[in-house]
């Protein structure tokens, strides 16, 4: 499945969760269930909204704690409001990152990310919370000239800021969507008010994690990229384009800001697409590198310590045969191709190795996506040329008493995922 998003309106994270619960409103259940295993408040509520500003009829997603929503999540009409009704932050570029406190209330980096990482959340969902998060805070480190460890969110917004990002993270792998394109985005102008002063639309850290894609002025003003909307957009490294291969349209969804435009929804679309053979094509960095000269212990921390990078799609490990005939271990990366650089010097900083080589490849995925059956087994369904398939982890069976009671598990919970594919 590829996905391609419109930034007509532009980008924030409430947008995007809002555009693909509008395609995907099956996973609004699990968007829920993961905001309670991510830490929130049990009276923090999320939920899409069905909308229609008189021309277009969408979604958008609303959070609310005790049944209000943030009190800075209103709408705004001048060049200098803060975020112009796009998305749940609305300082500028400073989300807050406390889940318990008050505004003002500072939370540094690093606290967020081991909290994230003790929390419940589903691996997947875990990582990609973290590597969306991590793209904030690498931002605004390089702005503000700080260690990574070092930077704090702050201003106000803090549960619904946790809540846009813990849903993105949540559809961004429930969707199981291979590849990601984007349009032009609209730049936007004025300036926003922060806890540092006055800013130019876009703020600095916005526009750090812009870098490279294309911007286009459509005369309208205003914050039209969110920082929560750039770091999505960075992490995802979506191409300029769909390609020239003929595709499938599969789904369709609308996710809408709050504020409204003069002639123009406030909106972003996603198309959710498959190639002609149910395939998507996509590109990935290869890192490879041998080790001869680290101990079994060792190398394996080494590789635990590689695999838990957000950028890291995968890390595998074979035996080889070096010079002299000695034994040695055959190490593959597979990471987003945007991370081939900081990948590569994690793997100096964790191995032995004196020496790497990389590229990028392209390579061809079949349509996925997760879903949750009854007892809690997350299954992974895969729509394969002769039909779908089902897999059910093994790790969710592991409490099973015996090798037979967690085959049964499994395949209890595979023929559920199928009916209700077929459902569907």
């Amino acid at each position: 499945m590829h996905i391609h998003l419109d930034a007509l309106g532009g980008v924030a994270g409430d947008m995007f969760v809002a555009a693909l619960l509008d395609a995907w409103p099956d996973l609004a259940g699990e968007v829920q269930a993961n905001l309670r295993l991510a830490g929130l408040d049990a009276d923090v509520h999320a939920e899409p909204v069905p909308h229609d500003d008189g021309v277009l009829t969408g979604h958008r997603f609303v959070v609310t704690k005790n049944g209000k929503t943030d009190g800075h999540a209103q709408a705004h009409d001048h060049p200098h409001d803060h975020d112009h009704g796009h998305g749940h932050h609305h300082n500028g570029h400073h989300p807050h990152a406390d889940t318990h406190h008050g505004h003002h209330h500072h939370t540094h980096w690093r606290e967020l990310r081991a909290s994230l990482q003790a929390s419940g959340l589903p691996e997947p969902v875990k990582q990609a919370a973290i590597g969306i998060f991590h793209e904030l805070a690498t931002a605004e480190a390089q702005v503000h000239g700080k260690e990574l460890d070092a930077v704090a969110f702050h201003e106000v917004g803090n549960w619904d800021s946790i809540a846009d990002i813990v849903a993105a993270a949540t559809l961004i792998v429930g969707t199981g969507a291979t590849g990601w394109s984007v349009g032009s985005l609209p730049l936007g102008r004025g300036w926003v008010e922060t806890e540092h002063g006055r800013l130019p639309v876009p703020a600095p850290a916005t526009t750090l994690l812009l870098r490279g894609f294309t911007f286009h002025d459509d005369g309208h003003p205003g914050e039209r990229i969110t920082p929560t909307g750039a770091a999505i957009l960075r992490y995802l490294a979506p191409a300029p384009g769909i390609g020239a291969s003929p595709r499938r349209l599969a789904r369709s969804g609308i996710g809408f800001g709050t504020r409204r435009f003069q002639g123009m929804s406030n909106v972003l679309r996603v198309l959710a697409l498959t190639d002609e053979d149910g395939r998507t094509e996509d590109r990935v960095g290869v890192i490879q590198f041998e080790i001869d000269d680290q101990s079994g212990e060792e190398l394996a921390a080494a590789l635990d310590r590689i695999r838990t990078d957000p950028a890291v799609i995968d890390v595998t490990q074979s035996l080889a045969i070096g010079k002299k005939g000695r034994m040695m271990a055959a190490i593959q990366v597979l990471t987003r191709p945007e991370a081939v650089a900081p990948v590569s010097a994690l793997c100096f900083r964790q191995t032995t190795t004196l020496g790497l080589r990389s590229r990028i490849e392209a390579r061809a995925i079949l349509p996925r996506r997760a879903v949750t059956a009854e007892g809690g087994i997350r299954v992974k369904l895969a729509e394969r040329p002769g039909g779908t398939t089902a897999k059910a982890e093994i790790d969710d069976a592991a409490t099973a008493d015996s090798q037979k009671q967690r085959a049964e598990l499994r395949r209890a919970a595979e023929a559920q995922a199928l009916q209700e594919k077929v459902k569907d």
